[in-house]
């Protein structure tokens, strides 16, 4: 009687966790894809979007105050 469970002990486990492992594969197969952009962006867009960026960043940089999260 203890032989049984002590493997069943042991053998709980690995059970549960494949349990586990197709239940999360189930869940995220059953969501819809991640939606794509109706129209691609073009290279103009994004050039402009990498300028506006950048003097975002120099004017953040720029400044004399300490910025939150930098030494």
């Amino acid at each position: 009687m203890e032989g049984i469970v002590l493997a069943l002990a042991f053998l709980a486990c690995p059970v549960v966790m494949g349990g586990m492992m197709w239940f999360m594969a189930k869940g995220m197969r059953q969501q819809p894809p991640a939606e794509q952009p109706d129209h691609p962006v073009s290279v103009e867009q994004l050039r402009e979007e990498h300028r506006r960026l950048g003097a975002e960043l120099e004017r953040v940089e720029g400044r004399d105050e300490p910025v939150a999260g930098r030494s």
